[in-house]
């Protein structure tokens, strides 16, 4: 406790003599402002000043070309879904725009930062206002804001748009908890049998209603497949907080909030085969298996287990901190064509027979059959001619 109150008091020393240092320093302001050690900036200092705002200029531009080159490549690459390459073009014209005015204004911050610097002698000009000017600054903006906005909202309308009424759409529930996704498939009469937190007892863990016609057929999973070229419209809920459904190949993502039913709506595009024949996707894989097999060599020289290689594979991630393991968070997603789909999916078992398996697999046993009044004379019949016997 000594040692802590010596430490606080030489802190607090400090700070005070600092602080008289800084005190002295003022009163010496005006006192000699011919000298070198004014703290008036002279044209020195400005000129200083001045350069070193063109220096900033060029790291920004330096780094930010650099990161281009460096990690331009670590962007999603092809979208897998029919409405991703809108998605992207939105992104690609907001980000050119922001390069753009953001390279401009730059350099016209630093650049009258340096011309306006301080000279001795000097007086600013004052300079009240200009009409003209004021307008065209503030006209530009608003239009290019407005036509980006409109295109937004176009993009926006069109992804979100979900037309449940459709023939063939695939009906699919994704549902969320503390950490893990499970889904479940509407059946042949395609509607999803109501579900609540309520019912969830043994193999029910997404508490569907068994009361429910419509839940009967249903399929739960553990792994999302997906047909090509089908519209899928997702049913999102969550059982305890507040996850964020990403599924950054296909440019989805919806927010998963307990006590209500959220939706989105997509078509596949490209089967995960053929994702993985993409070049970027390649490039990507390569890399990540030369580290794990340089990390794979330092384990075996250790005796541990070397690390599998990694294949490529659609995941359903959470976007949202959801607790301790949010991180490990996914679900496999498998785009499959439509008839591999349908054999993947006529193999699962529905929802209603897992429940009476399960039931039946629960009941007790069966008890043994009461004694009758002739069992005891038997028993002692024969034990009498085992005594015989003997």
């Amino acid at each position: 406790m000594t040692s802590l109150l010596i430490i606080i008091v030489l802190v607090l020393l400090g700070i005070a003599i600092w602080q008289l240092t800084k005190i002295f320093d003022l009163t010496q302001v005006g006192a000699a402002s011919g000298s070198d050690n004014s703290e008036v900036a002279n044209d020195r200092d400005n000129n200083v000043n001045g350069y070193l705002m063109f220096a900033f200029l060029g790291f920004i531009y330096v780094f930010t070309i650099i990161g281009l080159a460096k990690w331009g490549h670590l962007a999603l690459g092809t979208p897998a879904s029919e409405h991703g390459p809108q998605y992207d073009n939105l992104m690609t014209i907001s980000m050119v725009l922001i390069f753009v005015v953001q390279t401009i204004t730059q350099f016209l911050l630093h650049y009258f930062a340096f011309k306006y610097r301080g000279k001795e002698g000097k007086v600013a000009f004052y300079y009240a206002d200009n009409d003209k000017l004021e307008f065209i600054w503030t006209i530009i903006p608003v239009i290019v804001l407005a036509g980006l906005i409109l295109y937004g909202l176009y993009a926006w309308t069109n992804i979100m748009f979900v037309d449940e009424d459709k023939e063939d759409t695939l009906i699919v529930e994704v549902y969320a908890k503390q950490f893990n996704w499970e889904v479940r498939y509407a059946g042949e009469d395609g509607v999803l049998g109501k579900a609540n937190v309520r019912y969830i007892e043994g193999v029910n863990t997404l508490g569907v209603d068994m009361g429910d016609p419509n839940a009967q057929d249903d399929i739960q999973a553990s792994e999302l497949h997906l047909p090509k070229g089908k519209q899928v419209i997702f049913k999102f809920r969550s059982q305890d907080v507040l996850h964020s459904a990403y599924m950054p190949h296909f440019r989805a993502q919806m927010n998963v909030v307990p006590g209500m039913v959220t939706q989105f709506s997509f078509v596949p595009t490209i089967t995960t085969e053929e994702m993985r024949l993409d070049p970027m996707i390649m490039d990507k894989v390569a890399n990540i298996n030369r580290i794990r097999s340089e990390k794979s060599a330092a384990l075996t020289a250790d005796g541990k287990e070397a690390l599998a290689p990694y294949t490529f594979d659609y995941l359903l991630l959470c976007n949202k901190i959801c607790g301790a393991s949010h991180y490990n968070m996914q679900m496999k997603i498998v785009v499959e064509d439509e008839a591999d789909f349908n054999k993947w999916l006529g193999g699962q078992k529905t929802l209603g027979a897992a429940v009476k398996e399960s039931q039946a697999s629960e009941a007790p046993a069966e008890t043994p059959a009461p004694a009758t009044e002739e069992q005891p004379e038997t028993v002692v019949a024969d034990t009498a001619a085992v005594a015989a016997a003997h």
